[in-house]
């Protein structure tokens, strides 16, 4: 199982889709305040259906606390961005690692990707483009680390 990670989401829509996402995939799913909605907000549970009940994902205060619960894990850090020259498919995921998001307006805060700025990952696009979709994001890089892993989730 991997751990998706969004620190700050701002849409609700993408944060329902990604939810869908990570309960077909198996992965846990990881929401860091502050957000701007509510996780129970229509919006959310509508993107995500009937999943958003079985999903169960962990909600957090603040990043403090995660990272109080999980920098144990640094190691197994990814962080997902436009600031790095190292496309995601070059990362070596294994089980269990946590790949981190950041908001859609602001993404990732440096002082976290500093952690271990090695596996700052990005995911290759034009030059004139600015960034992609939250939602589409989360989906290409997890199933790249699903894809390097299948035989651990073959049910």
């Amino acid at each position: 199982m991997f751990n998706i990670v969004l620190v700050n989401p701002r849409i609700p829509q993408n944060t329902g889709s990604i939810g869908r996402m990570c309960y077909n995939a198996g992965f846990k799913l990881h929401i860091i305040k502050p957000i701007v909605f509510d996780i129970s907000q229509k919006a959310v549970r509508r993107a995500g259906l009937d999943y958003w009940e079985k999903l169960e994902p962990i909600i957090w205060e603040n990043l403090e606390l995660f990272l109080d619960q999980n920098l144990k894990f640094k190691d197994r850090f990814f962080f997902a961005t436009t600031k790095s020259k190292k496309p995601y498919f070059d990362a070596k995921f294994k089980e269990n690692d946590f790949l981190f998001f950041g908001s859609e307006s602001y993404g990732l805060p440096m002082e976290l990707m500093q952690i271990n700025w090695q596996n700052a990952i990005t995911i290759p696009m034009k030059s004139c483009g600015r960034s992609l979709n939250l939602a589409t994001s989360v989906g290409i890089v997890s199933y790249e680390a699903l894809r390097q892993n299948f035989k651990y989730f073959i049910s």
